[in-house]
């Protein structure tokens, strides 16, 4: 039956679409290998976008599941794609699916040399982590290390679905301690580095340094990791709302957790222009955290040249209080906007004089 019979059969609630919902729950419990195969790529299709064949094909769950543990790699890349769209937006199928017993094959997918079976199974691993139900087995399994193994050595959206996965089970507190001593940052900076900066790609790496950020471990590892602290202050800078909450949250809690090793360096990098900018434009949480870690930063025993203590309070109380009204908020957001762009071009220059230093230093 064509797709636009399929279709026209459901609309008009005839017999048409439980004829081949029975022909497909048929074919994949059939002993044939082929019929199995042509109707896992059915359910795939049928169930891409509708949420009404995800739920009327939910039975297939069983079989498909079966299916992944053949050793036929065309059975099961056909099975694991239509498990995805089955699970997409339906938290029943989601537990279903784990509750069948996927996890064990999707995670022997995951060690697979197949670039695009062990993909498929990092995009199944991510759908199924979605659910609260689901996390707790899945942080149970090895998913966790063969995840944080993709996120450095898999292929490009391999490694995003793994950081979404991870950020997932993160919710798990307990999984931080699991996920630190694979030492993911690395892998999480370079993934930031490459990806634009206001993707949600950006805000889930984001959260997850955030998370790690709050063990000592984590704070190393992100100063260690090449250009780490400035791949967060570019976030601060160029990320949405969201990704920039988490970045100031990762800044702020470096400076609380030890303002003597931490406050130059995030200073060295540049991040007084972002943090007064999102002293005024960005969610209310940042705006909090922005404010507390100037006042952190502004805090020295010897006077900075870049940024007097005073002069910071004078152009951040004035920002606040002249955005209030809706009058003075153009006002305000221009004033912001020139000394931003004052203090980033100072910024600039700070860093192009210590790379150049840096080079003298390499070529001596």
């Amino acid at each position: 039956m064509a797709s636009s019979e399929i279709g026209l059969a459901c609309a008009l609630g005839g017999g048409g679409w439980d004829a081949e919902v029975t022909s497909i729950m048929e074919r994949i419990r059939s002993a044939d290998v082929g019929n199995r195969i042509q109707a896992a790529r059915e359910i795939r299709r049928l169930t891409k976008t509708s949420p009404r064949h995800r739920r009327q094909l939910s039975g297939a769950v069983g079989p498909l599941v079966s299916m992944l543990q053949s050793d036929s790699l065309e059975s099961g890349d056909a099975a694991i794609l239509a498990l995805l769209n089955l699970a997409v937006r339906d938290e029943s199928n989601k537990i279903k699916i784990v509750e069948a017993g996927a996890l064990d094959p999707l995670i022997h997918f995951l060690q697979s040399t197949n670039s695009s079976l062990q993909e498929y199974a990092t995009a199944a691993l991510l759908t199924l982590s979605a659910s609260s139900i689901n996390k707790p087995t899945i942080s149970a399994s090895d998913a966790i290390p063969l995840l944080v193994r993709i996120l450095r050595d898999g292929n490009q959206q391999a490694k995003i679905d793994a950081v979404m996965a991870l950020c997932n089970l993160s919710t798990i507190p307990e999984n931080l301690i699991v996920i630190l001593p694979l030492q993911p940052i690395p892998s999480l900076i370079c993934l930031l580095k490459s990806c634009k900066k206001s993707s949600r790609t950006a805000e889930r790496c984001s959260a997850l340094l955030e998370s790690l950020a709050s063990f000592d471990e984590g704070r190393t590892a992100l100063t260690a990791a090449e250009g780490g602290v400035l791949t967060v202050v570019q976030v601060l800078e160029e990320g949405s709302l969201r990704s920039r909450e988490h970045a100031v949250g990762t800044l702020l809690t470096m400076c609380e957790s030890d303002h003597c090793r931490y406050r130059e360096l995030i200073l060295k990098e540049g991040a007084i222009p972002g943090l007064l900018e999102l002293t005024v434009q960005g969610t209310p949480k940042s705006q909090v955290k922005a404010r507390s870690l100037l006042q952190l930063l502004r805090s020295s025993r010897h006077e900075r040249a870049e940024l007097h203590a005073d002069a910071l309070d004078s152009i951040v109380c004035n920002i606040v209080s002249n955005i209030d009204g809706d009058d003075q908020a153009g006002k305000a957001k221009k004033m912001l906007a020139e000394m931003v762009q004052n203090s980033m071009e100072q910024s600039l220059r700070h860093l192009q004089q210590r790379a150049f230093v840096r080079e003298r230093e390499r070529e001596r």
